[in-house]
């Protein structure tokens, strides 16, 4: 499957790459985003809502582990769910509190820190891994389905323009 490889000079460059994911997007999406803290997961995913047309504030779930929000994706809405699973202590919590029902090929799935649900989590379309590179990013993008295959054709980002 294909990947997309960039440097991102600054935070700039990251929530630009955000905003082309945006509009890369397709219902039913399920995005894993990888990095340690600080990478910039929380920054690329507010980014991405907002240029989705979320008004509003986009907070990190790491205490509420998901946090969902309603937005418009050609033409038909759309729930995007943001968790962040860094405060997981086994993947069974994932289970318990019904996440997997989110997975239901309607809403689009980020998940920051997937490998607290290993085993349990549906599998991703697409993973971003994300590194801090002195003041900017490294950023990947593979996609392991056609659905993030289909992701990353529609993608159109220059980083660092």
């Amino acid at each position: 499957m294909p990947h997309f490889q960039a440097h991102l000079h600054d935070e700039a460059a990251t929530a630009a790459l955000g905003a082309a994911l945006a509009h890369a997007m397709a219902p039913g999406l399920v995005i894993y985003l990888h990095g340690d803290l600080g990478a910039g997961k929380t920054a690329l995913t507010r980014a991405l809502l907002h240029a989705a047309g979320h008004v509003g504030t986009v907070k990190s779930p790491t205490y509420t582990l998901s946090e969902p929000y309603a937005i418009t994706l050609g033409g038909q809405s759309v729930s995007v769910i943001h968790y962040d699973l860094y405060r997981m202590g086994s993947p069974e919590e994932f289970l318990d509190a019904g996440f997997r029902e989110d997975f239901n090929g309607s809403n689009i799935c980020i998940v920051e820190w997937p490998e607290k649900a290993d085993g349990v989590l549906p599998p991703a379309d697409l993973d971003v891994n994300l590194s801090v590179a002195g003041v900017g990013r490294e950023v990947e993008l593979r996609a392991s389905t056609p659905a993030g295959h289909s992701c990353l054709q529609r993608l159109k980002f220059a980083p660092n323009l």
